[in-house]
């Protein structure tokens, strides 16, 4: 029998479609084909991300980093007008690594600012298939170079800059804190992980989560083989660590790390597990899995109390090491 969803969240999933909104709810399977993972999750994405209001008045300035083989990464800074110095989050959207983009997680950027006051410089980093790894990685690292070398021109303290991503953009964030480390890049305040997407190998379906609304294990399996640019399976050859950070062998000095999942999230063991092996490094963990909560429950329910709580810890915690 499958684990029961958080009674407000099962309540936001039945108005939807009772309201005719499926297309905001669920998505037609992908059958495992990442074409179809793209072409389903964006629309998807885009209209659940603008439904909650976004706050007035957050200015929006546009840069590029340049990535290791030359390439423009864009990249959006968001800041509250009239707020004193703080540090800076380099952010990563979700979408599998796949899909989402700059437009689609305007609106969220802009509320995490209006909420938090600490600027954000979201970051368009390349997607599978057509820019399978490194790209992405590589992406994410030069962004947070950039950040650390223009930290103080754009107003922000450099000793305070973190990283944070949702789903694929917290495996790309996590995964270019790992490539930072080893070729001594810039110092980390933080990281932030919500519902990271950390393991190539979680394809095998878990009967007790059953199904996803918004991220499945068919798109798992898909998002995997485009990043990776070959076939997975439960216990494929290896795959690079930055690719996917849950094979990496050693994940001490790493920053002090948020992570957060649902329970009824198929990569909710996953982060766990990654959680505990930098707890027992001595990294600094914070780690919440809330009960009753899928994939994406914050885009999914932003009025439940389980996602007023997660953003209230997520912005606690980057207050704490980048405000």
């Amino acid at each position: 029998m499958a684990l029961g969803l958080d009674p407000e969240i099962s309540a936001a999933l039945d108005a939807r479609l009772g309201n005719g909104r499926r297309g905001a709810a669920d998505r037609p399977p992908s059958g495992g084909d990442v074409t179809a993972v793209r072409a389903s999750l964006d629309p998807v994405l885009r209209a659940l991300a603008a439904e909650p209001p976004v706050p007035p008045g957050i200015e929006v300035t546009r840069h590029a980093a340049t990535s290791a083989d030359g390439t423009q990464v864009p990249m959006r800074l968001y800041r509250s007008p009239g707020t004193p110095e703080t540090g800076l989050v380099v952010y990563f959207h979700g979408g599998g690594m796949v899909a989402g983009d700059l437009d689609i997680y305007d609106p969220v950027m802009r509320r995490y600012v209006g909420a938090g006051g600490i600027p954000m410089l979201a970051v368009d980093y390349r997607l599978a298939p057509e820019h399978p790894y490194p790209a992405g990685v590589e992406d994410g690292y030069a962004a947070i170079v950039w950040a650390a070398k223009k930290a103080g021109e754009l107003g922000s303290d450099p000793t305070r800059i973190a990283v944070a991503g949702d789903g694929g953009g917290a495996a790309i964030a996590a995964g270019a804190v790992l490539l930072g480390r080893d070729r001594g890049g810039p110092t980390l305040a933080g990281q932030l992980l919500v519902y990271p997407m950390l393991d190539d190998r979680t394809v095998t379906p878990d009967p007790l989560l059953g199904r996803g609304a918004l991220w499945r294990y068919e798109d798992n399996r898909a998002a995997w083989a485009a990043v990776l640019d070959r076939p997975v399976d439960a216990e494929p050859a290896h795959a690079p660590a930055y690719a996917a950070p849950a094979r990496a062998s050693d994940v001490a000095g790493l920053p002090p790390t948020y992570l957060e999942v649902g329970s009824l999230d198929i990569v909710r063991d996953e982060g766990l597990t990654f959680g505990a092996r930098l707890a027992r490094v001595g990294i600094p963990v914070e780690m919440h899995m809330h009960a009753g909560a899928p994939h994406a429950f914050d885009l999914l329910a932003p009025d439940a109390a389980v996602t007023q709580r997660a953003t209230a810890d997520r912005l606690r915690f980057l207050e704490s090491v980048a405000g």
